[in-house]
């Protein structure tokens, strides 16, 4: 029995030959589709796709024949960002999918993400470590009959969903420069845009970095990093463009640049997606999680709904979801949660709805978030590499917590003050501490704030 160290707490990645490879794909889809017909007697049905990495193809190829060795169908839409085997697994009322993709990985890396039927997600704790078990015992359930395998295109089908989500009536004439990052995003917005076109929608959109390139030619997309910012940046200003969009590479995350440039963090969008869908839905329920939420919880109180605190995570998003009915999630790192979209993260119905709420609301983007940014400032998150992460964090905990009006301990440790808050938690992957602070409204005491943390959180016994 060999050890697969590709498998994760939420998801598959692992470096391509040590960790990951055909023979490994191949196991992993008959240990899912084996995992599956377990559970009952009826013919199932697995979707699958994958991204614009190398390797993403021939990884899908054995991962399909590994589920059809179990007796299992497949459906292949090709080329696809991860929402789109989200989409097709729902859409469809197949049994599961598997996209092939490792987002914003190096590119000696490749992945998968699982989902059960409804387009549930398959973690840890609910089938994942199963497979696991079953792949790397490699003694598989003889079948009888092969499942089938077919290509099919479920791209028009999903273009009509996320033009779903907006009124077309209402879009003013704006331009838009949207970055593919040369990842799964390209064939998506030009379906979007040719939808425009029929419907006579006034966008004008500059491409960047568009074409579906698994050399990633402009560097791998992670807009999270501040180096990976200035293409769009660049855009934004030389093409006096309304707003700049930027995906990562199999595009289940969107960041956001305003009319000058500027990136605006993912915190401020989740307040103004979460008064978007407030202004639809009156009284509903928003998921956010715990590492900043002040403007998020200020935000959906004002507007007239319910903000629900729930641990970070997709998995532990999407559970909660369900669980409150809720109609939208966020989480500051980008990743946004829709009921609609059987409670799953997508990345191109966030700036479908910021568009239609800047043409209602007769705003520039920056003015939207302005007045939020000011009253409620953030660091943002930090990363520490420590060498004993644990200690670290209970020297922070011992410093403060006596003056702390409210501790929580959700995910990692929360204290909230008077007038300033912070959230400390380690990471589960690596020796890394995250810290994101911030304040009622003064940039000067959440920065002061900050530093204090670090200097304890860094400084030796």
């Amino acid at each position: 029995m060999t050890n697969l160290t590709c498998f994760k707490a939420y998801d598959i990645r692992g470096q391509l030959g040590s960790e990951l490879d055909n023979d490994i794909a191949y196991r992993i889809g008959r240990a899912y589709g084996q995992f599956l017909k377990s559970e009952s007697a009826e013919e199932k049905t697995i979707v699958v796709g994958g991204d614009v990495r190398l390797t993403s193809e021939e990884l899908k190829l054995s991962l399909a024949n590994g589920i059809m060795d179990a007796g299992v169908h497949v459906l292949d839409i090709g080329l696809s960002g991860t929402e789109e085997i989200y989409f097709a697994t729902f859409h469809l009322g197949v049994d599961g999918g598997v996209e092939v993709t490792a987002s914003h990985n190096p590119m000696d890396y490749n992945g998968m993400k699982l989902v059960r039927e409804g387009a549930k997600p398959i973690s840890g704790d609910t089938g994942l470590r199963d497979i696991q078990t079953l792949a790397e015992e490699n003694v598989f359930v003889n079948v009888v009959e092969k499942g089938t395998y077919k290509k099919i295109d479920i791209l028009n089908d999903y273009t009509d969903h996320l033009m779903g989500y907006i009124n077309p009536e209402n879009i003013k004439p704006m331009k838009l420069v949207i970055n593919s990052g040369n990842g799964a995003a390209g064939h998506v917005i030009d379906s979007l845009g040719e939808r425009f076109k029929a419907l006579n929608i006034p966008l004008e959109i500059v491409k960047v970095h568009h074409e579906e390139d698994g050399n990633f030619p402009n560097g791998i997309p992670n807009p999270l990093l501040p180096e990976c910012r200035e293409d769009t940046a660049n855009a934004v200003k030389e093409h006096k463009a309304d707003m700049g969009i930027a995906f990562d590479g199999d595009f289940d995350r969107c960041f956001l640049f305003d009319e000058n440039g500027d990136f605006i963090e993912g915190y401020y969008i989740v307040g103004l997606l979460a008064e978007a869908f407030l202004q639809k839905e009156k009284g509903a329920k928003i998921i956010h999680d715990p590492r900043l939420s002040w403007n998020t919880i200020d935000v959906v109180t004002q507007a007239g709904g319910v903000p629900v605190m729930s641990k970070t995570g997709h998995a532990f998003i999407k559970e909660r979801m369900r669980k409150e009915d809720a109609i939208y999630g966020g989480e500051m790192s980008a990743h946004h949660y829709f009921r609609d979209f059987a409670y799953c993260d997508s990345g191109m119905i966030p700036w479908l709805l910021v568009t239609e709420l800047l043409s209602v609301k007769g705003m520039k983007l920056s003015a939207t978030v302005k007045e939020r940014i000011a009253a409620y400032p953030s660091s943002g998150e930090i990363n520490s590499k420590l060498e004993n992460p644990k200690e670290s964090i209970q020297r922070v905990l011992d410093a403060y917590k006596s003056d702390a009006l409210e501790f929580d301990e959700t995910d990692g440790i929360s204290l909230e003050f008077a007038d300033w808050r912070f959230n400390l938690r380690s990471s589960n992957t690596e020796p890394v501490v995250r810290l994101n602070v911030e304040s009622k409204g003064s940039v000067a005491q959440m920065s002061t704030k900050t530093q204090d943390i670090l200097n304890i959180l860094r400084s030796a016994k």
